[in-house]
């Protein structure tokens, strides 16, 4: 099964751009779902069909799914919100405001994850268009899974003496269903962990970033595909949308149309060697199988939608004199703006306001971190025996 995960700033075109891409490989016999994880529920417009929190068949070969919060947490994490539930009324809390309070952090976009991971389990699809929420969302759920397991490692430090059979005990004493809520989560964490192996597996997917040839939207493309890099998700190409074409560059246009020119060269410029596609502003609001079709046909042409259009390998560790290197591709980043700090074999590599784990081969546990240094777009991490 592939997954291709469509990217981009709120407002250029995610939405338009996943849907045309999962009918155009719909229409090539590619059993297909398109998934939105976006809250504004712009898919079932773009394919101007009611949809539901469960896929169903909107064409030949082509599913569609709306993300429903409430739905979702109800199907994948009901067990844990009861034992939250549970936990809040016995330290006398109101019923509507320990409902309130029942929901974790990361629950509602964890829940995107456990869909995937019922897919890609079940092989169900050949391949998952996901139209995401705008870039910072994106992000947050792409490193969902480390920070949720953090965050309820801490809330609830006991979850080791659960898993011991004290869970029961628990229960039997306070009304707390401990046990049951932490297996569940154990359940859950392991779910959440398998997938994102999956997703930063090169092979099954690839992150498509949407841009519009604006200044600030650029600028946050370029962000994006250096935290993309730093995660390891493999980006695979790039879109321009609504290019208006040169004749239209007239009267209250003309400055606007220059520009958009040179955005686009910019664009070519920052991003090559990704592979950079050209959309065409449509002159019209874009939905309906028929102008969704048009577009998917003039993005790819002749090109696989489904087919990994790009591929790079943006960490990798060898050995060097007496110690190892380790290199990291961090495109559109600056000398100073990365911090770095080792703890045993795990590296923690803070950027900007996002920050990854990557943990190295058992034996780095016993050498040092010598120093970091950045030779653009490479992070080079020196470690000495």
């Amino acid at each position: 099964m592939r997954i291709i995960l469509f990217t981009g700033k709120g407002g250029v075109g995610k939405t338009t751009l996943s849907a045309a891409t999962a009918l155009h490989a719909a229409r090539k016999g590619i059993k297909t779902l398109v998934l939105s994880t976006d809250p504004a529920h712009s898919l079932s417009d773009a394919l101007d069909r009611e949809l539901k929190p469960e896929p169903q068949e909107v064409a030949p070969n082509l599913f569609a799914q709306e993300f429903d919060v409430y739905y979702s947490m109800k199907k994948h994490w009901e067990s844990v919100r009861q034992l939250m539930l549970s936990v809040f009324k016995f330290q006398g809390v109101k019923n509507v405001v320990a409902e309130e309070l029942s929901a974790l952090p990361g629950m509602e976009e964890a829940s995107a994850f456990l869909w995937l991971e019922e897919y890609y389990r079940k092989k169900e699809y050949e391949l998952v268009v996901i139209d995401s929420a705008p870039t910072g969302e994106t992000l947050s759920l792409l490193s969902l899974p480390q920070v949720t397991q953090s965050w309820v490692m801490k809330a609830f430090p006991g979850q080791r003496f659960a898993m011991k059979g004290f869970g029961a005990m628990v229960r039997t004493m306070t009304g707390i269903p401990l046990d049951k809520g932490m297996e569940e989560l154990e359940t859950l964490f392991d779910k959440l962990e398998r997938i994102q192996q999956v997703m930063q597996d090169p092979e099954v997917c690839s992150i498509r970033i949407v841009v519009n040839p604006e200044r600030m939207v650029i600028k946050e493309a370029k962000r994006a595909y250096s935290y993309l890099q730093l995660y390891g998700y493999n980006v695979d190409g790039v879109i321009v949308n609504r290019i208006f074409p040169e004749e239209a560059g007239k009267g209250v246009f003309r400055k606007y149309v220059a520009s958009q020119q040179q955005y686009l060269q910019e664009i070519r410029d920052s991003f090559e060697p990704l592979p950079i596609f050209e959309v065409e502003h449509q002159g019209q609001e874009v939905f309906g199988m028929e102008l969704l079709s048009r577009i998917g046909q003039s993005v790819y042409k002749d090109t696989d939608p489904a087919a990994i259009l790009y591929q790079d390998n943006p960490f990798e560790i060898r050995e060097e004199g007496e110690g190892y290197l380790a290199r990291i591709k961090l495109p559109f980043v600056e000398e100073g703006e990365v911090t770095l700090k080792k703890f045993g074999d795990e590296l923690v590599i803070s950027l900007g306001n996002q920050r990854r784990s990557i943990f190295l081969p058992r034996f780095a546990n016993y050498l040092r971190l010598e120093n970091y240094e950045f030779h653009a777009p490479w992070l080079e991490i020196h470690l000495a025996r």
